[in-house]
């Protein structure tokens, strides 16, 4: 099984909210995750980026790859 680290969106129309999490490659967007490991909410002035690094590193150590976009906002 290939698991990958990304965001699967929350919230309602035109107010998106997103938890990042780990997945199984093969699911949809949106589909069921292993683990919820935080949250970003884009639209509060600054962003809020919350998410708990000691379960990130264990889910990339393992082999889990991350999404171009969970990159850019974990660092």
């Amino acid at each position: 099984m290939a698991t990958v680290i990304r965001l699967t969106k929350m919230g309602r129309k035109k107010k998106p909210f997103y938890r990042i999490v780990v997945t199984d490659s093969r699911k949809k967007r949106d589909g069921g995750w292993i683990e919820s490991i935080g949250y970003y909410n884009p639209l509060v002035e600054p962003s809020i980026v919350k998410f708990d690094k000691e379960r990130l590193e264990y889910w990339v150590k393992v082999g889990a790859k991350m999404s171009e976009r969970v990159k850019t906002i974990t660092k």
